[in-house]
């Protein structure tokens, strides 16, 4: 059976005793309203040990927003999913679309990641979409699917079920243009079918795939109430622990 996950991405936001507040504040929220779904946090890198210590993890679970493509060696400024590992994180975010908008991470360098990350027993949350240019030439689907097949298919079945999902439909966010609960559930839909072409239905049924677009208090119930989307990637929304809440409570 597959998890709802409601996973908040804090991206480049909150100094570090700003994240441990913010996170104590979850915890006691989250302890007091049991969440009805599996609830993880993506912090910066600097944040994850003294979080881990904040939080329970069988209530929040940390992660990493990303990981180096390197195990370890002579690279200033990277962190190995080893290290990662380290600080008691149990997540790792992979291949968000502003990773590979603005760092040019691509298929080969995020198929290398994730092998490092399941090699550290860390469960990537893979981040998958199209952008706008790609969604009005109708090549939305294609896209999707080859950075699937090209980061993941070689993975067995087995290591195929550590993955999480996540589509962000990357024209959605930032331009003025809505994705309706529809065309979520429309490419939710046809992802399960891709995976269930290469792994089987069974592996199919049994992963989260989380919409990743501009989801918030107002409309996450919306939202998961189609029968493929089992939860979301929250950006902005996660940054104030209220909101998150109201986006948790919609399961």
């Amino acid at each position: 059976m597959r998890q709802n996950i409601v996973a908040g991405n804090w991206k480049m936001n909150k100094n570090l005793q700003e994240g441990v507040e913010l996170a104590k504040e979850l915890q006691n929220i989250l302890s007091a309203n049991k969440p009805n779904c599996r609830v993880v946090i993506g912090t910066p890198f600097i944040h994850l040990t003294e979080v881990c210590k904040t939080v329970d993890q069988d209530l929040i679970g940390v992660s990493a927003q990303n990981c180096a493509d390197q195990e370890s060696g002579a690279y200033t400024g990277e962190v190995s999913a080893e290290m990662v590992k380290s600080t008691g994180a149990r997540y790792v975010i992979l291949g968000h679309s502003e990773r590979r908008a603005y760092y040019g991470e691509d298929n080969a360098i995020l198929k290398t990641k994730t092998d490092l990350a399941l090699k550290n027993e860390l469960t990537p949350i893979f981040c998958i979409g199209e952008v706008l240019e790609e969604r009005e030439a109708d090549k939305h689907f294609e896209v999707v699917k080859s950075q699937i097949e090209e980061a993941l298919f070689h993975l067995s079945a087995d290591d195929f079920k550590k993955i999480v999902l996540a589509y962000e439909p990357v024209w959605a966010i930032g331009t003025g243009k809505t994705a309706s609960p529809d065309q979520a559930q429309e490419m939710h839909a046809f992802i399960r079918k891709t995976l269930a072409d290469k792994y089987g239905k069974e592996v199919a049924d049994e992963t989260s795939i989380l919409y990743g677009g501009s989801c918030k208090p107002s409309n996450a119930k919306e939202l998961f109430a189609n029968p493929d989307v089992d939860g979301g990637l929250i950006g902005g929304a996660s940054l104030k622990a209220e909101d998150f809440q109201g986006i948790i409570a919609a399961f």
